[in-house]
């Protein structure tokens, strides 16, 4: 095998299939664009094990995804996508970067989920983009926005419900969508699903279950991934 690709928390590398690619998630813990780093032993074993079993949710339930199969611990075959430039943001409640942009205070509920769309750039940090500038940047068309706006919005109703199952509050979270090689028609899920890309605070406590931990030093950032862990299996297993 070939590498193909290294991010900041997983690697990509090419197979025997033409059509597919081996991904594996790394121990490395990044934030703030990469300007704080440090490994955590078992954080890909986590981020992999929590992934694989809620893009086999999202399969169930009817959301299309770049997953094909477990490998081992730390590795998944996935479908070999174009990966859209357009990242796709939901926020059930105030928190992160929206309380820094408004002032608000975190935590409270919207009325309804918020969607939004940042540019997939870590040179430019990611930065916020409309419809507009999406479609002027070429990034993706009208019909493309519509259908990632939908899919996000679904994945949000399966994932509240399912979070809430393992006593866990779907804060926000963060989505990577990518047209597929062998049928650049059809767009599906892509990256991964993991406390690393979602904010999860336990229902009777607030606690928070996800990197928030390690963006605050808040501590004990493994053992909330593996707490999540094992709530999710405990509800799908």
């Amino acid at each position: 095998m070939t590498p193909l690709y290294e991010g900041k928390s997983k690697r990509l590398w090419t197979t025997e299939n033409p059509h597919t690619l081996r991904m594996e998630f790394k121990n490395d813990a990044t934030a703030f664009n990469g300007q704080k780093k440090v490994s955590f032993e078992n954080k890909g074993r986590f981020n992999n094990a929590i992934s694989t079993l809620i893009y086999g949710l999202l399969e169930q339930r009817g959301v299309p995804t770049h997953f094909v199969r477990q490998i081992d611990d730390t590795n998944v075959e996935v479908k070999k996508v174009d990966i859209l430039m357009v990242e796709v943001i939901v926020r059930n409640l105030s928190a992160g970067s929206y309380c820094k942009r408004t002032g608000i205070e975190e935590g409270r509920p919207f009325s309804r989920p918020i969607v939004e769309f940042s540019y997939k750039s870590d040179e430019l940090g990611d930065p916020l983009i409309n419809d507009d500038y999406i479609r002027e940047m070429g990034l993706a068309t009208a019909d493309d926005l519509s259908f990632l706006r939908q899919s996000a919005l679904k994945v949000n109703d399966i994932l509240t419900e399912f979070f809430a199952k393992c006593g866990l509050k779907l804060v926000d979270f963060k989505l990577e969508f990518g047209r597929l090689l062998e049928d650049p028609s059809r767009i599906v899920l892509a990256d991964e699903i993991s406390p690393d890309g979602c904010r999860l605070w336990d229902l009777k406590t607030g606690e928070k279950m996800d990197k928030d931990r390690f963006r605050r030093d808040l501590g004990n950032v493994m053992e909330a991934y593996e707490e999540v862990l094992g709530r999710v299996k405990q509800n799908l297993l």
